[in-house]
């Protein structure tokens, strides 16, 4: 079965090293949460707000060990506004016989506003 699986996290300034620990540590506790193997993946989109360009956010998961050929793939969030800034969003798809309704998605930061139904 194919899941799809959502994260998002924030950072406080366009710094390249606080947009790669912060995504480093939201694809960490994704992985961990939901038990996923590097080879159950089929892909991982990353977005970020226009504010954000000071890194890639897909060095991070390129850089887990297994993950090298997973493929990653950056783009720009659409620019609403009022949006929450700084933001960094991802979207795991995983292949996994977890029901849907048990899939955890993660949020961190300012980033829980955007889904507290889904925080556990």
């Amino acid at each position: 079965m194919i899941r799809g699986i959502r994260g998002a996290t924030t950072v406080n300034e366009n710094i390249a090293t606080d947009i790669i620990d912060r995504t480093r540590a939201l694809v960490l506790e994704i992985i961990a949460l939901n038990q996923i193997k590097a080879s159950d993946v089929a892909s991982v989109l990353v977005s970020v707000t226009t504010d954000l360009n000071a890194a890639f956010p897909a060095k991070p998961i390129r850089e887990l060990a297994g993950w090298s050929y997973v493929p990653v793939m950056c783009m720009n969030e659409i620019d609403v506004p009022g949006g929450l800034p700084r933001c960094i969003r991802i979207m795991l798809t995983v292949n996994t016989m977890i029901e849907q309704e048990k899939i955890i998605h993660v949020y961190h930061h300012e980033a829980k506003k955007l889904r507290p139904d889904l925080l556990k």
